[in-house]
């Protein structure tokens, strides 16, 4: 929680200032874990001390990082801000993430399914369509768009539509700024 969505909470909030002044973009990696796991904000224990497990754990943590993309934008937006946020992800890439610094069974079950995997390069491309490209839709999701979204040409990708909730983004965004400590 801290990697993937307290740290981009904080240092969104110390730069917005400057990213307001700078009609900013932000774009936010995500994941299609989001549409994993439990589907919903673990409120009752954030950090899986009491359940941990890491496929679950990464997928809610993608889950919560996208929440909030999306409500800061609703949030953007409501104030009229001349700053866009966008999500996107990568799809099945190789890079050393999946070869170097997974656990065993990823690190195995990667090795089998690379050959059906993009290059890093690929997996880059809906960050640069994200960062570049003008009359993206809101509250969408852009990431590659063939072989379970995993590989091919970028477009709009499917979103687990209860990322988009506005009472448990209400909830998680509050509950960040306690958490950083900052509003």
């Amino acid at each position: 929680m801290d990697t993937n969505h307290y740290g981009h909470f904080l240092l969104t909030r110390l730069l917005f200032d400057r990213l307001v002044d700078s009609h900013a973009r932000i774009v936010v990696v995500g994941s299609n874990g989001h549409k994993m796991g439990l589907k919903r904000v673990q409120f009752e224990d954030m950090n899986f001390d009491d359940n941990y497990n890491p496929h679950i754990t990464y997928c809610h943590s993608k889950f919560v990082q996208m929440m909030f993309a999306y409500e800061l934008e609703r949030r953007a937006l409501a104030a009229g801000l001349p700053i866009s946020v966008h999500v996107r992800h990568p799809g099945a890439a190789r890079t050393t993430l999946s070869k170097e610094e997974a656990n065993r069974m990823t690190k195995i079950l990667f090795a089998l399914l690379s050959p059906l995997a993009q290059s890093a390069e690929r997996g880059a491309w809906p960050e640069v369509l994200c960062a570049t490209e003008e009359n993206l839709k809101p509250a969408a999701y852009y990431g590659p768009t063939k072989r379970a979204e995993m590989v091919g040409p970028v477009g709009e990708s499917k979103l687990e539509m209860s990322v988009l909730d506005p009472v448990q983004a209400a909830q998680l965004w509050e509950l960040s700024e306690t958490e950083t400590g900052t509003r």
